[in-house]
């Protein structure tokens, strides 16, 4: 004969492991999220501009380079030009990197479970 403990036993299996499941179902529509967030992340812009207007820089949140605009007067100073792409280029990588972890830190920080002392994404 199976004694109570034995039922409080199997009923507290049953209910971690059905937290569990729902725990990696959870895990997975958040996976499924940051997938379609990195996509949306393809069509949005950040853009960087030279304060006296002469290089224009845009790229993707995803820190894709999608075009470069140099005025004519700095193609005459290949230093200067090399300069500020450099220049640029770093700025607009780093603020594309700021929007990507951001966006992708709000949807995970969304589908974690609250665990005591895992506070990963404040």
């Amino acid at each position: 004969m199976l004694t109570s403990d034995y039922y409080i036993f199997v009923k507290k299996l049953r209910d971690m492991f059905g937290d569990m499941m729902q725990m990696m179902g959870k895990l997975k529509e958040t996976q499924r999220k940051v997938e379609e967030t990195k996509e949306r992340l393809n069509h949005v812009m950040v853009s960087e501009q030279s304060s006296d207007g002469l290089l224009q820089l845009t790229m993707t949140a995803n820190r894709t380079l999608k075009s470069i605009e140099i005025a004519p007067e700095l193609l005459n100073d290949k230093e200067q030009l090399e300069d500020y792409l450099i220049l640029h280029i770093n700025h607009l990588i780093e603020k594309a990197t700021k929007v990507q972890e951001t966006e992708l830190a709000a949807v995970a920080k969304e589908g974690m479970p609250n665990i005591p002392g895992m506070d990963f994404f404040k």
